[in-house]
C-alpha cells in the first residue's frame, strides 16, 4: 500500500506518473491524499485490477474514513 500525499507543484507527477508507476510495480493499494478549501483532507482511493494492471477508482473519503480493505479502520481527518 502507498499513501500519496499531494505538495503544491507535484500534482500531476503524483495524480498521473506515480498512480502509473505503482500500477507497473504491482502495490495492490494506491490512496492520494489532498487538501480540501475546508482544511479537511480528502482521500482518493484506488485498487489494483491485476488483470490490466491499472488501478481502478474505490472510494472517495472526506471527514471519516471508514474502511475495511486493506484492513480495518477509522480516521477523523478533521483530527489530522
Amino acid at each position: 500500500m502507498v499513501i500519496e500525499v499531494i505538495s503544491p507543484g507535484s500534482e500531476t507527477t503524483d495524480r498521473e506518473i506515480k498512480l502509473d508507476q505503482y500500477a507497473q510495480a504491482g502495490i495492490q493499494f494506491y490512496w492520494r491524499v489532498e487538501q480540501a478549501m475546508t482544511d479537511v483532507p480528502i482521500i482518493y482511493t484506488y485498487s489494483l485490477d491485476m488483470a490490466s494492471d491499472a488501478y481502478r477508482d474505490t472510494e472517495i473519503f472526506s471527514g471519516v474514513v471508514n474502511m475495511t480493505v486493506p484492513f480495518p479502520a477509522t480516521i477523523d481527518l478533521a483530527t489530522i
